[in-house]
């Protein structure tokens, strides 16, 4: 079953208010914090917005490299429940990683996105689906069988050209590079993103 068949496509979330940011953000890393027996995680705040469903991604990145990144492309549950979820995994549960650990927690900067609800991209070849992708903004979603592979918008600023952007969207997914059938289905999303600042040179070894 693809994404957007298990999406309730009648539910689309408002845009977040600008004060998300620092309490999903701070909701992240209370968590894993907690987890790894530093702090209590933080209770969230009670209001509306935590409580609605929206699927939501939490990437850690380490002197600008990756550390873990694990999210949902369906909104299934409340979005606090999403990010304590999607937090936890991306520290300890990401399968190209080990476990996150206490020492290079102190060097980690906590990245939290939240997905529009997917749109399929209609395309009767790779040409087609190419000139249908906004470059910087779409966030892309491919299925092909058992495949299935996602990148966030912002892997535009890795990978800036189109085309490949889609051949490592395919690789991601366990696909060749040039690999083409009409019975690929693609799905693009927006997201709203927040990071941390960067922590201060030197601060962990």
């Amino acid at each position: 079953m693809s994404p957007a068949h298990q999406l309730p496509q009648e539910h689309r979330p408002e845009r977040l208010p600008a004060s998300a940011g620092p309490v999903l953000l701070g909701l992240a890393r209370s968590v894993i914090s907690e987890a790894l027996g530093q702090t209590a995680a933080l209770l969230p705040p009670d209001v509306n917005w935590l409580r609605e469903p929206a699927a939501s991604f939490v990437t850690l990145n380490q002197r600008d490299a990756l550390r873990g990144c694990i999210g949902s492309l369906n909104a299934h549950r409340p979005l606090a429940e999403d990010i304590h979820a999607n937090a936890l995994a991306a520290a300890f549960h990401d399968p190209r990683f080990p476990p996150l650990n206490a020492a290079e927690w102190l060097a980690v900067q906590v990245e939290v996105s939240v997905l529009s609800p997917l749109e399929r991209l209609a395309a009767q070849s790779e040409v087609d689906l190419i000139a249908r992708i906004q470059p910087g903004r779409h966030g892309l979603v491919l299925c092909y069988g058992a495949h299935q592979g996602t990148f966030l918008p912002q892997v535009w600023e890795a990978l800036p050209e189109p085309r490949e952007f889609l051949r490592q969207l395919k690789r991601k997914a366990g696909l060749p590079p040039d690999f083409w059938s009409l019975e690929i289905e693609v799905y693009c999303y927006h997201v709203q993103k927040w990071c941390e600042p960067q922590p201060p040179a030197g601060e962990a070894t």
